[in-house]
């Protein structure tokens, strides 16, 4: 008869062995991670998060009793046609709307909801810079007085001025300019959200007064379309003269408005004349 060998272990062995079991550690239970899901778009392998614009730096300053603080953008650059508008926007710290962010980032439907709620909480100025002015002092020049204009019309001074980009604006309290500021601080970004929808509908109205470009469809900037139309129909008063593809138009359907450049390298026969003319009284005194 065969028996089971485990079956003659004795009694005395027993409690060493659930001695030995209580004493072995137990293997860990591998946990599964729990991972959140982001929608990617297709053909994207991933995503890049990018954090908001935060209101750290204007609360620094109102620590340091440093207040009103203001931030200020502009919108409309870059356009062949339109205005440049600078917005300057002093925020409420206790009745901040939701949802602030560079105006880049946002769909046209989230900026006119935040525009709304900026201008019903916060003070806010606009100031523009015509195609006359861009055409007289160039685009950043007119894009600097723009700004400035916007802090100067704010309805309360500021004591500290934050702006976008990389130059400071000549202003009566300290000004410091960051480099990508609509999106770190949300000052600015308010700021580009008001003059992004202020402009927007600016392009809008101009689109009914000289119809044919697009405006109200691309604001201005220079998408094949808005080159189509300038080939086509030449440059309106709303464009900006002096910028390339406005230029080329305006050389094709006015020619008689582009001033000639004189080549300065070119001898005329006027000054031959004269420099022989020179030469024979020269020869005649000797």
């Amino acid at each position: 008869m065969i028996r089971d060998k485990s079956a003659n272990t004795s009694a005395k062995d027993a409690p060493k062995k659930r001695a030995a079991n209580k004493a072995a550690p137990k293997a860990p239970v591998a946990k599964t991670p729990v991972v959140t899901v982001a929608k990617v778009a297709a053909g994207k392998k991933g995503i890049i998060a990018v954090a908001p614009p935060s209101f750290r730096r204007e609360r620094a300053l109102i620590k340091r009793g440093v207040w009103p603080v203001a931030g200020c953008d502009e919108a409309g650059r870059g356009p062949l046609a339109g205005p440049v508008v600078a917005a300057a926007v002093i925020l409420d710290p206790d009745r901040i709307p939701r949802g602030i962010d560079d105006s880049k980032r946002l769909t046209a439907e989230e900026r006119e909801k935040l525009f709304d709620k900026i201008c019903a909480t916060a003070q806010v100025s606009v100031a523009v810079a015509s195609p006359a002015r861009i055409d007289r002092d160039n685009i950043l020049r007119a894009s600097l007085w723009a700004l400035k204009r916007a802090v100067v019309a704010l309805p309360e001074a500021p004591r500290h001025v934050f702006v976008d980009g990389r130059d400071r604006l000549d202003t009566a309290c300290d000004c410091e300019a960051v480099i990508g500021g609509d999106g770190i601080v949300l000052s600015i970004a308010a700021a580009s959200i008001v003059a992004k929808v202020t402009r927007d509908r600016l392009m809008c109205a101009l689109a009914q007064d000289c119809p044919g470009y697009g405006f109200e469809q691309h604001k201005g900037y220079a998408v094949p379309e808005h080159l189509d139309a300038l080939d086509r129909l030449g440059p309106s008063i709303h464009h900006r003269s002096f910028f390339a593809p406005v230029a080329a138009a305006r050389a094709k359907h006015m020619p008689w408005t582009v001033e000639p450049v004189q080549d300065l390298f070119s001898v005329t026969e006027v000054e031959v004349q004269v420099e022989e003319a020179i030469g024979i009284d020269a020869s005649a005194n000797l």
